[in-house]
């Protein structure tokens, strides 16, 4: 598994604080969100040119480890 460590990165004077892709002011969340409406990664990787796919593969990580962290609740 990547560690996403090497490739996100959450510092406050950096949007807000806001988790990024570490050198970019690309937000995890923006990834996120493409793959989520189901945009390819390759389609991802031609919006922002600067991601790599392991960039992208981190926030997948990152995103897996903070639902690890957290119960959310469900609408029954």
């Amino acid at each position: 598994m990547i560690d996403w460590k090497q490739y996100i990165t959450v510092d406050p004077t950096i949007c807000h604080g806001q988790a990024c892709i570490s050198g970019t002011r690309i937000l995890v969340s923006a990834v996120l969100d493409n793959l989520a409406a189901g945009e390819a990664v390759d389609g991802v990787l031609e919006s922002y040119p600067s991601l790599s796919r392991e960039a992208i593969q981190a926030s997948i990580a990152y995103a897996a480890e903070l639902s690890r962290e957290r119960v959310l609740a469900m609408p029954g």
